[in-house]
């Protein structure tokens, strides 16, 4: 969970704001801007470019580009448009990167683990291994020539659910931006894109929140024309053998990711935190360290399950109390 602070002093220009479900999520964006009017119009271009991209993204929609791309799964290659081609990937590329710790094709994986209460017992071994059968990054095919999308095998579905919304974030951004308006905050429910200052020249401040209090704030930080993502586990979860398993799932293996309750990943843009955040939480809180300390221009502070914050080497924090 993210919070962000903004002065609300009177100066010649305002922040104005709107909250919104898109993505079937929260989204709150935030522009500064010389009249109501102003920002509203403003606003508006922003939540029509989120909504094209739901709409090229989307597998709930039949008709979606992404839903083209599932239905011919194992049956033949799909010619998408160069947004989304790209999109993809770049997914794959992260996927090389993390060693398959972020996988689109996780949305291929059977729904075994149920986090509403209904679980009495863990998945069988053997369940656990069938249910990530269909997953595979190296499966899905990319074809430059003519920009198609080939999933190889039968019953393998993507999904973009850990970097759809960080990418939304980045374009209303980038045509905001070129649009004129000199700072605002795309917030896509911890998926956040700051640029400009407020209206008094000082930066936006985003809060690190306790997991287990979201009363509480651990730290403020400034956001410089940069993008932080906080994925938290604190709500999903089911616990066997005094061990807490979380909703997300490592896609290479079937079972949920332990040993952490939040990850919030600073870098230049959204989309990549966003498959990053999913990424750390897989890997859990030593691996994921380490393999974040090793990426220039990425910073990250994990929360684990005992509350206990922890840095990457560049991250200078001041706790509040």
């Amino acid at each position: 969970m993210l919070m962000f602070f903004m002065n609300t002093f009177c100066y010649a220009q305002h922040v104005y704001q709107r909250t919104l479900k898109l993505m079937g999520s929260r989204f709150d964006i935030s522009v500064v801007a010389n009249s109501q009017q102003e920002g509203d119009t403003y606003i508006d271009l922003a939540v029509n470019e989120i909504s094209r991209i739901e709409k090229l993204i989307s597998s709930w929609d039949a008709n979606s580009q992404t839903s083209e791309i599932i239905k011919n799964a194992g049956i033949q290659p799909v010619e998408v448009d160069d947004e989304l081609f790209q999109l993809i990937k770049r997914a794959l590329k992260i996927s090389d990167l993390t060693n398959g710790a972020f996988d689109i094709s996780y949305a291929s994986m059977d729904k075994i683990w149920k986090f509403d209460g209904s679980m009495t017992e863990m998945p069988s071994a053997e369940a656990i291994k069938q249910s990530v059968a269909k997953v595979g990054y190296k499966n899905i095919i990319l074809n430059e020539a003519d920009h198609s999308v080939f999933l190889k095998n039968k019953g393998m579905k993507i999904g973009f659910g850990a970097i759809g919304k960080g990418y939304a974030a980045d374009k209303a951004k980038a045509l905001l931006m070129n649009k004129g308006v000199t700072a605002g905050i795309i917030n896509a429910s911890g998926d956040l894109n700051a640029w400009g200052t407020q209206p008094d020249g000082k930066d936006w401040m985003v809060a690190i929140v306790n997991p287990l209090n979201k009363g509480k704030v651990f730290s403020w930080l400034p956001v410089h024309n940069s993008a932080v993502v906080t994925s938290g586990n604190y709500e999903k979860y089911v616990s066997f053998n005094n061990t807490l398993y979380t909703h997300i799932i490592d896609p290479r293996t079937g079972y949920p990711s332990t040993g952490i309750l939040s990850v919030s990943i600073f870098t230049a843009n959204a989309e990549l935190a966003d498959a990053l955040a999913t990424s750390v939480f897989v890997m859990g809180v030593d691996v994921g360290l380490d393999f974040v300390n090793q990426l220039k221009g990425v910073e990250c502070i994990i929360v684990d399950k005992d509350n206990k914050l922890i840095t990457s080497k560049n991250i200078n924090l001041k706790q509040t109390q």
